[in-house]
């Protein structure tokens, strides 16, 4: 473990930086805010494409994968929802936990990290577990907090479901790049190196956005973070580990890249859904400083298992 813990730790000395930087001051939160759109929507989406661009359909879509990782999932999802019922919480605020429990940051994190700690046949199976929560649990947790407040489902919930995914950039590159693997073109070299290039800033702004915007969120509510926290690093890894290997006996590799990207501390993305829609922000604030900093460790250790 200690090799690993070795290989992973300047991933996470660059969100280390990325901490002091904004709680000091000298990396404010609108510098954080504007360089996070550029990771979002320049650098992750070119590197996305040019990852999509170079695998097969059958490497981006395994059904009996991404079943195991729904299924996994789910079971967590479940888990930490009846919990918050268990604590008479409302249904916004048990959807807007559930979310914490199993999403990831798959995207700034995931990607960057584990295609370089587990090789490039990896990327397929993180992009699947990215499919998986942007299409799934992203839209669940709108539908959710949509029903519990009007006490129905309209087609327009529906609609502001689509119109976020058709809006998502991380969808959309994935798609593009499907779409050029399927056709058999080669992206033009040119276009290929601009692509290379503006994806290899991913990894760096990536990560030190992740630090500059956990400044800003605070560590208050510590036993329930804690405990979303050990559903998150622990419970999602080990329910997806059982779904992958027992239910759906997923192959050793795939199987494995699964697990790692289950380990993977709380998304902040759930944070701007929490605050957009005003529901438990500072809860998932302090759920996702306290995952990301045991996850130092947690993480680790899960790729070690996993490597074996």
């Amino acid at each position: 473990m200690w090799a690993i813990f070795l290989q992973t730790l300047p991933f996470f000395m660059l969100i280390a930086l990325g901490y002091g930087s904004g709680r000091t001051g000298f990396f404010s939160s609108e510098a954080t805010s504007y360089l996070t759109k550029f990771v979002f929507y320049f650098a992750l989406s070119a590197m996305l494409i040019r990852f999509s661009a170079n695998l097969s359909f059958d490497q981006l879509i395994d059904w009996p994968f991404m079943g195991a990782y729904l299924v996994g999932s789910m079971a967590v999802y479940l888990l930490v929802t009846t919990v918050a019922i268990v604590r008479k919480l409302g249904t916004a605020e048990a959807a807007v936990e559930a979310q914490v429990g199993v999403i990831g940051n798959t995207g700034f994190l995931g990607i960057p990290m584990l295609s370089m700690l587990l090789g490039e046949e990896a990327i397929g199976p993180i992009m699947m577990v990215l499919v998986v929560d942007l299409i799934v649990f992203s839209s669940l947790i709108v539908i959710l907090i949509y029903g519990s407040r009007h006490g129905r489902l309209s087609w327009s919930v529906f609609g502001t479901v689509g119109m976020g995914l058709l809006k998502n950039p991380m969808i959309v590159s994935i798609v593009v790049g499907m779409l050029i693997s399927a056709s058999g073109w080669s992206i033009p070299r040119p276009i290929n190196d601009f692509l290379t290039i503006l994806g290899a800033a991913a990894t760096p702004g990536a990560l030190f956005a992740i630090g500059a915007s956990l400044a800003s969120k605070s560590a208050e509510r510590l036993v329930v973070a804690g405990w979303l926290s050990f559903a998150k690093l622990v419970l999602h890894p080990a329910s997806v580990a059982f779904a992958a290997l027992v239910l759906f006996r997923v192959d050793p590799f795939p199987a494995s890249v699964m697990v790692a990207a289950a380990s993977l501390p709380v998304a902040g993305n759930v944070y701007i859904l929490a605050q957009h829609y005003g529901v438990a922000p500072a809860r998932v604030s302090a759920s996702i400083l306290v995952s990301t900093a045991l996850s130092i460790l947690t993480v680790s250790a899960v790729i070690a298992w996993v490597q074996v």
